[in-house]
Order: structure tokens, then C-alpha cells, then sequence
């Protein structure tokens, strides 16, 4: 049996990061994803639910909204753990997907606060920059690809895509990160 290692979206054993100025982009290879759908006639899940365009961040997991019914649940730093058993424990009669495998994701930060943040979105997608704050996500396009675009916080942004596209989403982010030339 050959020894099998783990590779992370972008191919490398270890998550790649990267700085430019006051940003830095770094794949998130240790979130797990799991999605949740309620069925007709089920009870609420033991989780908190978002509305549209909302991201709740709770104890040990994070919600977002993605449709009518539907909530995508974050686990930071569980991508190893078998998540999706452990929302469905949370969300019993709902209809729980195993999403990690399916995405890459990646997290900017700015060292100079929310401004930075708000130059970059406005470059990348087609979001209000100025009205999309901490606390909201949203599905958008991204270089001709669906994302999920989440303002984890003032001076944190997520975006998560197909694994599939990780090196496209890579290249975008870190091109336009670039070409900001932002600094403290």
C-alpha cells in the first residue's frame, strides 16, 4: 500500500500564503463545510440560522446563509473530523451534505483595518463594498465562477470556491492583492 499524504487545494503539502502590504491571502485548508437543508415537517436544527446575506459565528461553528431553507456550517480547524456527522447530530431530520472536499478556502486579513478590505472587494467582485460589513456573506460571481464571499470581520474577509478552481481563485486573489499596493 503506497503512503498516502494529504495534499492541501493548491497542491502543496502545507497551505500557501501570501503578503502584500498590509494584506495577506492565505488558503484555509483546515475548514470543514457541511451544508444543511431543512426537509418538510422537521424540527429546527440546534443551530443558529442566518437570514439571507447574514454569517453568524457561534461557539464552535459558523452559519451561513446560501438559500430559501439552507445554511452552510463552518468548523474551523476541524477539516480532518468527520463534520457533517457531527451537524447532523445538531440538525436532526434535516438533510446534512459533506461539503470540505468540495471547496477551497481562502482568508485575506489587513493589518491596516477595514479599508484595505473594502478596496480589495470593490477590485474583485460585484458586491456594495461600503455596505457589505462584518457579519454578511453573499454568493457571487468571481472571474467567471460562482463564490461565496464572507466579511468574517472589519479587517477579515473570506472567499470559498470549487476545489476544483483553487489555483484560478488563487491567481485572482493574489494578482488583484498585488496590484493594490496598499500600506499602513
Amino acid at each position: 500500500m503506497p503512503d498516502l499524504q494529504p495534499t492541501c487545494a493548491l497542491g502543496a503539502p502545507k497551505p500557501k500564503t501570501a503578503r502584500f502590504g498590509v494584506l495577506t491571502v492565505t488558503e484555509n485548508a483546515n475548514l470543514a463545510l457541511a451544508s444543511v437543508a431543512l426537509r418538510r415537517d422537521a424540527g429546527a436544527p440546534d443551530l443558529p440560522l442566518p437570514g439571507p446575506g447574514e454569517w453568524i459565528e457561534a461557539e464552535d461553528i459558523a452559519v451561513f446563509w446560501i438559500g430559501p431553507d439552507q445554511w452552510m456550517v463552518e468548523g474551523h480547524g476541524r477539516a480532518a473530523d468527520d463534520f457533517a456527522h457531527a451537524i447532523a447530530h445538531r440538525a436532526l431530520g434535516c438533510s446534512v451534505t459533506e461539503q470540505t472536499d468540495g471547496f477551497a478556502a481562502f482568508e485575506i486579513t489587513s493589518d491596516a483595518g477595514a479599508e484595505p478590505i473594502r478596496a480589495l472587494l470593490e477590485k474583485l467582485v460585484n458586491v456594495e463594498a461600503h455596505c457589505f460589513t462584518a457579519g454578511q456573506a453573499t454568493r457571487t460571481g468571481f472571474h467567471h465562477m460562482s463564490v461565496f464571499v464572507i466579511r468574517r470581520a472589519d479587517d477579515r474577509l473570506a472567499v470559498l470556491g470549487m476545489r476544483s478552481a483553487a489555483g484560478t481563485i488563487w491567481h485572482a486573489l493574489t494578482e488583484t492583492a498585488g496590484r493594490l499596493e496598499v500600506t499602513a
